[in-house]
């Protein structure tokens, strides 16, 4: 006569052995598993039809299409690139145009823009008074760094939003005058 826990022990497939970590043996019932993917990117994916959402789903993170993420990083990179390539004059163009053309079909787009127009605004504001002080000598110790804390927020501000929001995040800038909403 065998042993009966020997004959429900899967066997390791190094030595035959039983499982020595239990936590390492396969499940006892095929259905005894969770009814979703745990591992599922919940950006992307859709849930399983047999999935009920929890109370806090709708406040958890966005479902964003690959779209909605690019207008979004667009919206975000417009002014890095119009800082790089003008010199920090034309930083709120590229935001105030992803938001006129995308404000109706999504609100992770108009949210993304909407925000970086706001922040660009305020950085563009900094640089402009930056350089009507550094038109006077005493103006230039204070408007020289607004010049640059205008031109580098809006470059790498500018970029931390971007990569969030192709990640499907939304981001919140931390300094923003509210005039888009």
């Amino acid at each position: 006569m065998t042993d009966p826990q020997a004959q429900n022990s899967t066997p390791d497939p190094q030595g035959g052995k039983p499982w020595v970590n239990p936590m390492d043996a396969p499940p006892p019932f095929p259905n005894a598993g969770p009814s979703y993917n745990a591992y599922a990117n919940p950006y992307t994916s859709t849930p399983n039809p047999g999935w009920t959402p929890s109370p806090n789903y709708a406040t958890g993170p966005q479902r964003t299409s690959a779209d909605e993420r690019m207008w979004a990083m667009l919206a975000h990179l417009s002014a890095p690139i119009a800082a790089v390539v003008s010199a920090g004059w034309l930083t709120i163009v590229g935001p105030l145009v992803v938001y006129l053309t995308q404000k109706d079909r999504s609100h992770f787009v108009r949210n993304a823009s909407a925000g970086a127009f706001n922040f660009t605004l305020a950085m563009w504001l900094v640089s402009l008074i930056g350089w009507i002080l550094t038109f006077t000598i005493i103006g230039a110790i204070v408007g020289v760094p607004m010049i640059l804390i205008g031109a580098f927020g809006s470059i790498v501000l500018g970029i931390v939003g971007a990569i969030k929001s192709w990640n499907g995040e939304s981001y919140t800038y931390p300094w923003q005058l509210k005039v888009l909403n």
